[in-house]
């Protein structure tokens, strides 16, 4: 065999590797896009079991059971606007509490002493948490990342502080009491809202329409900017992504989701006071997007119905709640640290290749 035959065995043997690597190639993209697939199959097949599950819930749960299910999807909202900060942006705020209130006494204002259609109420609790947000974001999101938590915490003792002393608009401890339950019309003709069903599929309504919005927000080229500057801020600003716009838009906008949850919340207690600035509502907010999963869709939403509801159920057993609640907290952050969804669908992908494999 000459020397030029040999040579030319060499080359068609690296192209016979080359074409056999791109077949493995293209035949692990093809694997990882049908995952993709079942994926997406069993999310839209998990989300309509859901969906039904909660048209049907008036049929079979009792005031009660209804009355977690609103609570959880009022928390829906701001879990939903902690979960663009946190999840997508890869900022951890405790001011959600802030907004969350700020949004409850807005609306519950403009009820009480305007008689305002409770769809104005509700976008002006949004409008007004996000453009108080803006000023605060501005000195805030200069900080670093310790330092700006600790400024978030400072937002909502400044809140509960002007709440408990701005006595001729808030009433002080007194709170607001007297809220109008919704009428679905304009300026008081229309449908009123009154029965804790009615209000369910209200909430329900409007906690479809909020993770419409929020999917289209994380799912906007604006989206793939946040999850840039989550995962590298330095790499993001390198190719000219402009990111302490990024991070000031996206906090108001994470006010504007409390700020909804806290109309919706004024409009369903009728009661308005200081107590809703506690921290007890932040750490409510939190639990629910790290225990569902942050940075998904449908882990805040797991996490708010999950959480939230189960807090609400162990009201039945007061001398054990908050000692069972703090267990499965404790459960929740050492068994599952990136969230309970996540872990549940890794499961089931272990389960699922464990069944494909011969072995």
């Amino acid at each position: 065999m000459t020397t030029r035959d040999t040579g030319q065995d060499i080359a068609i043997a690296g192209v016979g590797g080359e074409i056999g690597g791109a077949t493995v190639s293209a035949a692990g993209a093809n694997v990882a896009s049908a995952s993709r697939r079942r994926l997406r199959v069993l999310g839209g097949a998990a989300g309509a079991v859901t969906l039904g599950a909660l048209l049907i819930a008036p049929l079979v749960g009792n005031n009660y059971h209804l009355h977690a299910l609103i609570l959880s999807m009022v928390f829906l909202y701001p879990a939903l606007g902690l979960n663009l900060i946190l999840g997508y942006t890869g900022l951890l705020s405790f001011a959600q509490a802030a907004f969350f209130g700020v949004g409850a006494y807005t609306s519950a204002l403009l009820a009480i002493h305007f008689s305002t259609p409770f769809a104005v109420n509700f976008l002006a609790a949004g409008i007004v948490s996000a453009l108080i947000a803006l000023p605060l974001g501005v000195p805030a999101l200069r900080l670093r990342s310790q330092s700006f938590v600790m400024c978030t915490l400072g937002f909502v003792v400044l809140a509960e502080t002007i709440s408990k002393n701005w006595v001729e608009l808030t009433r002080g401890d007194l709170g607001l009491s007297g809220v109008p339950r919704p009428v679905l019309g304009l300026f008081g003709h229309g449908i009123q809202v009154t029965s804790t069903t009615d209000y369910y599929f209200l909430l329900l309504a409007l906690a479809i329409a909020g993770v419409a919005v929020f999917y289209w927000l994380v799912s906007s080229p604006a989206g793939r900017c946040m999850i840039a500057i989550r995962d590298n801020e330095i790499l993001a600003e390198s190719v000219g992504t402009h990111v302490w716009r990024y991070k000031l838009v996206v906090f108001s906008l994470s006010a504007a989701f409390a700020g909804f949850g806290g109309s919706l919340y004024a409009h369903y207690m009728t009661v308005v006071s200081p107590l809703i600035f506690q921290f007890y509502y932040s750490n409510t907010i939190l639990i629910a997007v790290l225990g569902g999963g942050p940075g998904t869709i449908s882990g805040a939403i797991f996490g708010s119905f999950l959480l939230v509801a189960l807090s609400e159920a162990l009201r039945i057993t007061p001398e054990l709640r908050m000692v069972i609640y703090g267990f499965l907290l404790l459960l929740l952050v050492f068994v599952f640290p990136r969230g309970l969804l996540p872990t549940l669908i890794d499961f089931c992908r272990r389960c699922a290749a464990r069944q494909r494999s011969p072995g």
